[in-house]
């Protein structure tokens, strides 16, 4: 978010590693975890929609294919933007709070909650749902190449269940579908960033997605919508690895002890394995 959204004219950090050390230098290894308590309070309420969507939709398909695949993964990412989008809101919002300030001088908010209340006190619901056409833009097809990345990828992997090497297996899965899902759609999440965080510093820069784009490539070419893609991705493998990795073994294991049959479909891995 800092890298997506600083100045270019008076740029604060170099890249990803420069960013990495001003934080930790200037404002405590602290500084890393600011925004925590929105994806904290969000992101398992985003899980279970997505996966439980996904799987229901997959099976109201009826079959197991690419594009079922796609289509699947796509309406669980347009779901979630209901969570998504406010969450992220904060989370940016609190991400930018005291940039550059050990001890910070004024706090608007205290928390990620404090942040939500005092943005829709001020203005309302289409405040708290700021961003939520390029959250939509964004997160649709992204999710549908996530699942479909990760169908692929446990197919020619041949994971199977009995197979001792099936958490690695499944750990390389999540991360490169985790990858593909944003390198898919990374520069919306530029605009994203930019239209939620616009305004903080009270100055209003733009009016819209079509406004944000132009400015944006105007002011810093089509460099602007790669800011922030290596801290982005190395991000995305570890915690899209643990996250699918994690969803497939409970689900393996409620099946085991359930004694379901081998080749019923679960919500998440739709092929004909023991998995």
């Amino acid at each position: 978010v800092r890298l997506q959204v600083q100045n270019v004219e008076k740029p604060l950090y170099r890249g990803t590693f420069h960013c990495f050390q001003s934080i930790i230098k200037q404002e405590s290894v602290f500084g890393l975890y600011k925004g925590i308590g929105s994806p904290m309070m969000g992101l398992t309420f985003i899980n279970a929609l997505v996966f439980g969507v996904q799987g229901n939709t997959l099976r109201a398909l009826g079959k197991d294919t690419p594009l079922n695949q796609f289509l699947a993964g796509s309406a669980a990412g347009a779901i979630q933007c209901i969570i998504c989008c406010p969450m992220e809101l904060a989370k940016t919002r609190m991400q930018l709070q005291g940039t550059g300030e050990y001890k910070q001088k004024t706090k608007n908010y205290k928390n990620s909650l404090d942040c939500l209340i005092k943005i829709y006190q001020k203005e309302g619901l289409r405040g708290i749902n700021r961003g939520m056409v390029s959250t939509f833009i964004r997160e649709t097809p992204s999710f549908g190449f996530y699942f479909l990345t990760y169908d692929c990828m446990t197919r020619y992997l041949g994971c199977e269940a009995e197979d001792s090497y099936v958490i690695p297996k499944l750990l390389f899965s999540g991360g490169m579908s985790g990858i593909v899902s944003w390198l898919s759609t990374y520069p919306m999440d530029v605009i994203k960033s930019r239209l939620q965080a616009d305004g903080v510093g009270g100055v209003t820069q733009y009016s819209g997605i079509l406004d944000c784009v132009r400015k944006s490539y105007h002011e810093e070419g089509w460099r602007v919508f790669t800011r922030g893609l290596t801290s982005t991705l190395l991000r995305a493998f570890p915690v899209n690895a643990a996250t699918f990795a994690t969803v497939t073994v409970f689900l393996m294991y409620m099946k085991s002890e359930d004694n379901l049959p081998e080749c019923e479909p679960g919500p998440v891995i739709h092929q004909p394995s023991s998995l």
